[in-house]
């Protein structure tokens, strides 16, 4: 496939696509395709489905048979963009130039074809998603990436223009802001937590929405944890996740802006008071709140540094296989290993993983092939 890929590459002039449609209910299979359309140099820019209505004989009879076809659509970047690259090289600069020439390729308005008319999340603006696909094109080209991700999660709402979770180029947002005036009905993409990033993306957006304590969180977050976690992965215990990641209101000082808002539109003995209010820090006490950018830089590079701490117990495992391990951990140590040219730890740490845990992530796989051919190649 990386070799067709490659063809189709050479042929395609810059600043234009190609779509590749698939079916596969293997995580394995999908991660393969991105990581390979990514390997040769395209970037992935809107992944949705296939709706076909006729079924398949296989599709009709078979309970585990996938319903509809994947469409990946990605694009080969413009000349522009690659020559401004390689007279700079990998800079700040050239990050915000890849996100720029990036969101200029995505879509700004997707909506639901039934009735009511529904306005679509669109997964790739998603800043993270968008931080990874960065990420990915500097990888690609062999240098190391210009900027971390909480560096990169505090610029980009200065940079660009954020609604609805979505980051836009200026008149993207005018245009996505008149559909929202005719749909003001935004459907949300499905969140499942199957991983540590996912469990924290879900805190996120429950704690933006409802500042809640711990109690509260709780019975809310235990069902989220089901079928759909992955195998051999672990995920930390609730309070090391709000620890690490969130933010508690401890009943001293004025209450955060975000606890006060949802307090005085949620409880009516909040509505209208200062948020030095007794009674509004009496509400607000041992709720967790989301950290505005700045102390989320904090909270990244602490965490970040805990991260690689256990990523040495992996490298220093003497066993065959690592039977269960953390995904964040290991995204962070081949992030790190990666960054330090030490492809061996790569490449060491992946052959003592379970290869669903390797196949099944596209970040671990895109590291290893990549440090596999920098091996190879001697480098």
């Amino acid at each position: 496939m990386q070799r067709c890929f490659a063809e189709y590459y050479r042929v395609l002039k810059p600043g234009r696509w190609m779509t590749v449609v698939f079916s596969n209910s293997r995580a394995a299979v999908w991660n393969a395709i991105q990581v390979a359309l990514q390997q040769v140099g395209f970037v992935v820019a809107e992944v949705t489905t296939l709706d076909k209505v006729n079924l398949s004989f296989q599709q009709v009879v078979s309970p585990n048979a996938v319903k509809q076809d994947l469409i990946i659509s990605a694009y080969k970047p413009n000349g522009g963009l690659e020559e401004r690259f390689n007279r700079t090289g990998a800079t700040v600069d050239s990050a915000w130039d890849f996100v720029q020439t990036h969101l200029k390729q995505l879509p700004a308005v997707k909506v639901t074809s039934g009735y009511p008319q529904e306005l679509l999340n669109i997964v790739e603006r998603d800043p993270r998603r968008i931080y990874d696909r960065m990420a990915s094109w500097f990888i690609r080209h062999g240098t190391m990436v210009p900027i971390s991700t909480p560096e990169f999660l505090a610029e980009l709402p200065v940079r660009f223009r954020e609604m609805d979770g979505m980051v836009f180029l200026p008149d993207q947002l005018v245009e996505y802001e008149k559909a929202r005036s005719r749909i003001p009905q935004v459907k949300q993409a499905e969140l499942f937590v199957s991983d540590e990033r996912s469990a924290i993306d879900w805190l996120t957006n429950f704690l933006l929405k409802r500042p809640s304590t711990r109690s509260e969180i709780h019975p809310e977050y235990i069902p989220q944890i089901g079928s759909a976690k992955r195998k051999g992965e672990i995920i930390p215990e609730l309070d090391d996740l709000l620890e690490d990641n969130f933010l508690r209101y401890d009943g001293d000082g004025d209450v955060p802006n975000q606890i006060s808002n949802y307090l005085s539109k949620n409880f009516h003995d909040c509505r209208g008071l200062d948020k030095s209010h007794p009674v509004m820090r009496s509400r607000a006490k041992d709720r967790w709140y989301v950290p505005d950018p700045n102390k989320a830089q904090d909270l990244e590079k602490k965490r970040e540094k805990a991260l690689l701490k256990e990523f040495e117990t992996y490298k220093a495992f003497t066993g065959r296989k690592i039977k269960e391990s953390r995904l964040e951990v290991l995204r962070a140590g081949f992030r790190a290993a990666w960054a330090a040219k030490d492809y061996q730890t790569i490449i060491g740490i992946a052959n003592k993983l379970p290869e669903e845990t390797l196949q099944e992530d596209e970040k671990l796989l895109t590291l290893f092939d990549l440090a596999l051919t920098r091996t190879e190649d001697g480098l």
